[in-house]
């Protein structure tokens, strides 16, 4: 790769140099694919340079007894499970201590009766037993290993207190460091002044970037109405305060010095605030973005705003290639690239004479703009659409702006007075949000669409946005060449779908579902109810994705028949596949008889022996559930290989599916 990209490197340099002599103006669309080339193949290089599992000093390829680490991220609290991401500095040995890379995800169960508090810097030494991070099992399940691997962490340890020992080092980022510690104090500050916990909880998410417990309707609300990212600490914040600052300090843009410090002060007030938030990622990041932008325009007389935002992800991807990776990413610069691209050509489109309805013309035509670009990306990662995005943030605007400075004001202490008005706007806020939300249609949600579907339908809004501004017929008749083609892939989607028959038994922790699913309706057998957090992370997004629309529950025990499946005498019947059920109720019984059965499922970790089965009675696949204990698990397996069936254990190992041929 290196080669390449030197290669790269010498014919763009080659075609600069020679510019005039090779009349290169006629090869632009060369060089243009060149450096196309050179960048992508630089990012590469640079992924494979800060992969640290790539390194010999990487402490999973070690055999050391215990690690010398440093917590490198803000501890969050569970009930008695402390979770956090530290970095390793060393290993030890039997009689040495070695020098070792890497990051580690470590889970720390807390002794009740000797609380431990822990914070960014923290040096401790913990055993040296890790696991590598487990990968989804079930279908639509969130990728949790694949989420790490972006932020550089590929291994997870488990262990408690009694085995951690703290160093009393702090090493960590003194930046950070002083910022969080900065942040905590605010947020005791927050706890005092606010009643309401909902109120705290917001006040903490939108304000200082504190991941607080929101409930899961307030979450719900600004998510259906489209304002998700007024809880995200990020661009539209900093906005604000540019804005804000950038208009009280109007009078100083006469003179060119005047205009200098104009841009020290606000780049200095946006860094304050960027520190009052802990220096969250998603506000470095826009505070970079900005910070570039205004300087750009202040020290220069031509500008392109593309250019500019260009240079801000190349200094950040340098730093950290893998933020291309991150959502929080992708969305910012695609949302600025519309606001920049997009939301002129909109606002162009109705002339308004009057003042304040220009005004408001002009943030539609900015919320728009914002919306349409980033659709796409939006749908693919969060599966759902909202309806009223337009009515939720022209109303959240004003609040949102009022929060913030309330927000920060009261944290003085002679402003304090005005935290009961905080409040109050906060609540009204959240109210207004909530009906909003539930009105008829609010979102469009299950929409699921896989990568080939994502890239033509990004491609058919470019084309024909572009064609359209450019009044090109060519490239508005590409687009919709290119959207009839994404149209094809969800007909065939839908067809699939309303022709489905299959079966999914999910791997579960301790509990075990199985879905029958026949159209767009499904026969779930559970032990899990629609509220478990297992069910929302595990069962729910397959059944989603499948297009499910009716859930039909039902337990083990409940004897059931209906049209295409019957639940009876430890006997499923679903369509033609039959599944013979082993669980608690044949403990210490013989079951007799003869039969053909697809499936043989054991469950409820059963006394069953086994060798009580008769031989007349044949299987192909076991099904072990988790509801079984891991010795049980073990044993079944054992006794399982001198029959030679397919055994598939549904715990910690992908789930079980089954197609149905019509």
């Amino acid at each position: 790769m290196q080669i390449i990209l030197l290669l790269n490197l010498l014919s763009i340099l080659v075609f600069n140099i020679n510019y005039k002599r090779l009349n290169a103006y006629r090869f632009k669309g060369l060089i243009g694919i060149l450096l196309f080339i050179f960048f992508f193949n630089l990012g590469g290089l640079l992924c494979l340079l800060n992969n640290e599992t790539l390194k010999n000093s990487y402490f999973a390829n070690s055999n050391c007894i215990s690690l010398k680490v440093w917590v490198n991220d803000e501890p969050q609290k569970t009930g008695s499970i402390l979770r956090f991401k530290v970095k390793v500095i060393s290993g030890y040995q039997k009689d040495k201590q070695i020098r070792l890379f890497g990051q580690l995800l470590l889970a720390l169960k807390l002794d009740s009766l000797k609380p431990l508090k822990l914070k960014y810097g923290d040096e401790i030494i913990i055993p040296a037993k890790c696991t590598a991070i487990e990968p989804p099992y079930n279908p639509a399940e969130f990728d949790f290993k694949a989420w790490l691997a972006h932020q550089n962490i590929y291994h997870q340890a488990f262990t408690d207190q009694n085995h951690l020992i703290k160093t009393n080092n702090n090493v960590g980022n003194t930046i950070i460091k002083h910022a969080l510690d900065l942040r905590e104090k605010q947020i005791e500050k927050y706890r005092k002044l606010i009643k309401s916990d909902e109120a705290f909880a917001v006040a903490s998410t939108l304000i200082l970037g504190y991941r607080a417990d929101l409930s899961k309707e307030t979450l719900s609300a600004y998510s259906k109405t489209g304002t998700i990212h007024a809880l995200s600490v990020s661009g539209a914040h900093v906005a604000i305060i540019y804005v804000v600052l950038d208009f009280l300090l109007a009078f100083m843009n006469r003179k060119r010095g005047l205009k200098i410090l104009k841009l020290v002060l606000i780049c200095t007030l946006i860094w304050g605030y960027a520190l009052l938030t802990g220096l969250s990622p998603s506000v470095v990041r826009s505070a970079i973005m900005i910070s570039i932008l205004i300087t750009a325009k202040v020290l220069s007389k031509n500008t392109n705003s593309y250019n500019i935002l260009a240079f801000s992800a190349f200094c950040q991807l340098i730093y950290n290639p893998f933020l291309i990776w991150d959502v929080g990413f992708q969305l910012s610069y695609l949302a600025v690239f519309g606001l920049v691209y997009l939301q002129p050509k909109i606002y162009d489109l109705i002339y308004i004479k009057h003042k304040w309805p220009d005004k408001l013309w002009s943030f539609i035509s900015m919320s728009l703009a914002a919306q349409i670009v980033t659709f796409p990306l939006s749908i693919y990662y969060f599966h759902q659409f909202p309806l009223y995005f337009l009515f939720g943030n022209l109303f959240i605007t004003l609040p949102l702006v009022l929060m913030m400075y309330l927000g920060i004001a009261i944290l003085i202490p002679w402003l304090s007075f005005l935290a009961p008005v905080f409040e109050w706007i906060i609540n009204f806020t959240n109210s207004v949000l909530k009906w909003i939300a539930d009105l008829p249609y609010a979102t469009f949600s299950s929409i699921w669409i896989n990568l080939p579907e994502f890239i033509l339908l990004s491609l058919a809004l470019g084309l024909f946005i572009y064609g359209l501004v450019n009044f090109n017929k060519r490239f508005v008749f590409s687009s919709l060449v290119v959207f009839v083609a994404y149209q094809v892939l969800i007909i065939c989607d839908d067809l699939s779908t309303i022709h489905q028959q299959k079966i999914i038994f999910f791997s579960l922790r301790k509990n075990y579902a199985t879905a029958f699913i026949n159209g767009r309706e499904s026969i779930l057998v559970t032990d899990l109810n629609v509220t478990d957090k297992n069910y929302d992370f595990f069962v729910k997004p397959a059944l989603s994705q499948l297009q499910v629309e009716k859930i039909s529950l039902l337990n083990l025990k409940q004897d059931t028949i209906l049209k295409d499946f019957i639940l009876k005498n430890n006997q499923i019947v679903f369509h033609r596949y039959k599944i013979l059920l082993i669980d608690e109720r044949l403990n210490y019984r013989s079951l007799q008889g003869n039969g053909q059965f697809s499936d043989l499922w054991i469950s409820g970790n059963t006394k069953f022996k086994l060798t009580a089965l008769d031989p007349a009675i044949n299987y192909k696949t076991v099904l072990i559930d988790a509801t079984n204990r891991d010795y049980k698990i073990a044993f079944f397996k054992k006794v399982l290989q001198n029959n030679h069936p397919e055994v598939h254990i549904l715990k910690k190992n992908k789930a079980y599916l089954v197609q149905l041929t019509q």
